[in-house]
């Protein structure tokens, strides 16, 4: 390995900056959705509703204390604001949870594209090293021309695997992040229908209004 590595140039030094930042960034955002509990967390989030509901603000803050899960960060936001623009509220508090789950994502793209870029930025060093030595040494020395495009290949694939390797992660958080959109809009929602049915039960105005 440390030999490939040796042969495939300087451009190997960027590419395994690439790869150092892919793999940290990977982790990184690997421990970020273990800890959202989105998805592990179904219960808590029905419960916020089922309380928001009976009007327990109380028990919701005891229930909902330390909890990490973005919906419920947007449920509570929603909770403080509840006599004054709730939904207005959870829309800001929804945007500022989706871009804490974005974080990364860019850096993660910029590494898919541009690892293979220099993988071939390596393949045309490589080349010109061996039109180099041709012209130098003459067909009479293959060996020297054979150098030049091993340099080549080896940054070429090393371009590629990083890309890879990290495309996977990125589509599957790139999924994730779309899921939890879709169950903060869903939860969000449906505070948002609850809240309305309360204030037209408190104020038959509204109802009036409403039909006509």
């Amino acid at each position: 390995m440390i030999l490939l590595f040796t042969h495939g140039g300087f451009l190997m030094y960027p590419l395994l900056l690439c790869s150092v930042i892919a793999l940290t960034l990977i982790i990184e955002r690997t421990i970020f959705w273990a800890a959202s509990g989105i998805d592990r967390d179904r219960p808590l989030m029905d419960r916020v509703l089922e309380l928001s509901a009976q009007e327990n603000w109380e028990e919701i803050r005891k229930t909902t204390r330390g909890s990490k899960n973005s919906v419920v960060r947007v449920l509570i936001s929603g909770i403080l604001h509840r006599d004054y623009s709730p939904v207005k509220a959870m829309e800001s508090a929804a945007a500022d949870e989706i871009y804490k789950m974005r974080r990364f994502m860019g850096a993660l793209d910029t590494i898919i594209t541009i690892a293979p870029l220099l993988g071939i930025l390596g393949t045309v060093v490589g080349i010109i090293e061996s039109f180099d030595m041709l012209g130098a040494s003459g067909i009479e020395d293959p060996m020297a021309v054979t150098g030049g495009i091993a340099k080549a290949l080896i940054t070429t694939a090393s371009g590629l695997t990083i890309a890879i390797v990290t495309v996977f992660p990125y589509n599957f958080f790139n999924a994730r992040i779309e899921r939890a959109a879709q169950i903060i809009e869903k939860y969000a929602t449906s505070f948002e229908i609850m809240h309305e049915r309360r204030m037209t039960q408190f104020d038959p105005c509204r109802e009036d209004t409403h039909e006509n």
